[in-house]
């Protein structure tokens, strides 16, 4: 089959498995360029696993630490006329990596929100691992059927309290244009906060927890995103805000039941995914922001940034960088003042006319189509290949 990519606004419902090895296998070779962690984990559980910051996490945990690691993701498989999802072919090429280099690397491939999962992990755990002492939650879905009522919630990506009246960006057109978005009721808030929010990372604690399969002292992350004021009345002051500062909750009860101080919310660098594609105005500051930052040589993609986490702050030998809520701030270059000042400058001026002048929207644009393996340097995309990719290691 040739495989290219079918692209509409955020949606890209095709993936190439050449192009997802190549870019899983790149970010290995970045992580053993840097040489090992000295103090890294050796058995780390990562909920979330197949893409963007969950994958490089799996990536530095593994081939930075020498880790045994568990992933749990929830991936469309392929057939012989459809491709997989990004995130399956992603899981493969890690696992074929892997097993090459000698490391234990299982994933379950289920929903992350049912407790059955969860009895699985643990099962996987008991076989093939020694007790975790890190876990990764980096979930990311619209919905989530709640595990002991049954009843599924939708998140909605809103507003809160009133219109708001924003510069946007067709993705489609590359246009810059101005939008009204209508603010959430308080279900569609409340919808997005049992999706998105802290109450599933507890569950996963609570059962590895009881199961006796957690380390002394592991660490617990979950990831989240604060950004720049320019994006707060849609995300941060709105529902998704709300599910995030949920997170924050979440942290603080888990680590009283752990009796730990080592359970942490990270607030990371913004960087393009599909999620971020698909949230209004966001596209805008970050085809801005990727123009700034890579102009002043500070530009990050998730391996490089998780890298620096792992590194720095979570096994480094000092402090770690902690906000007033007690979250680890690893969103520092992004919000350091001299790149706020640009990008707030180029917002109050881009149009469509000068989009490309200004940001950096054709590199938006390349990032967006590497998730699904397309754009990857050395990957010859005429050729014929068969959308099973490369099946179990």
């Amino acid at each position: 089959m040739i495989i290219k990519p079918r692209v509409r606004g955020f949606i890209c419902t095709t993936a190439h498995p050449v192009g997802c090895a190549a870019n899983v296998n790149a970010q290995i070779e970045y992580v053993r360029s840097q040489g090992p962690i000295e103090l890294g984990p050796r058995n780390v559980l990562i909920v979330g696993a197949s893409a963007g910051f969950g994958l490089a996490s799996r990536i530095v945990s593994a081939f930075g630490s020498g880790a045994k690691t568990l992933g749990v993701c929830f991936e469309k498989e392929p057939s012989e006329k459809r491709t997989a999802s990004a995130g399956l072919y992603n899981d493969q090429a890690f696992r074929h990596a892997a097993a090459s280099a000698g490391l234990y690397a299982g994933t379950l491939n289920a929903d992350a929100f049912a407790d059955e999962t969860r009895e699985q992990a643990i099962a996987q755990i008991r076989e093939h691992m020694d007790p975790i002492d890190l876990v990764v939650y980096s979930l990311a879905s619209p919905v989530r059927r709640h595990p002991r009522s049954g009843e599924l919630y939708r998140s909605a990506i809103k507003p809160v309290g009133e219109v708001f009246h924003v510069k946007s960006l067709n993705l489609d057109r590359g246009e810059v244009v101005e939008v009204d978005l209508e603010p959430a009721s308080q279900k569609e808030v409340d919808d997005t906060v049992a999706v998105m929010g802290g109450e599933d990372w507890e569950y996963w604690m609570e059962a590895l927890s009881e199961a006796g399969v957690l380390a002394p002292r592991c660490a617990s992350l979950a990831y989240t995103y604060i950004g720049s004021e320019l994006t707060w009345p849609i995300y941060w002051h709105a529902t998704l805000g709300k599910a995030k500062e949920d997170l924050d909750r979440a942290a603080g009860s888990i680590g009283r039941r752990l009796s730990t101080d080592l359970v942490k919310v990270a607030v990371l660098k913004f960087v393009v995914t599909q999620a971020s594609a698909a949230i209004p105005v966001v596209p805008l500051y970050g085809s801005l922001l990727l123009r700034v930052m890579k102009d002043k040589g500070i530009h990050e993609e998730p391996i490089h940034h998780i890298a620096r986490l792992f590194r720095t702050q979570l096994y480094g030998s000092g402090e770690m960088r902690l906000d007033d809520a007690g979250r680890v701030r690893m969103d520092d270059l992004e919000m350091r003042d001299d790149v706020q000042e640009e990008v707030k400058r180029r917002w109050s001026q881009v149009t469509t006319d000068n989009l490309h002048e200004l940001s950096d929207f054709a590199g938006f644009r390349r990032a967006f189509l590497k998730i699904f393996g397309f754009g990857v340097d050395g990957v010859d995309y005429d050729a014929d290949v068969s959308p099973l990719g490369l099946g179990e290691p």
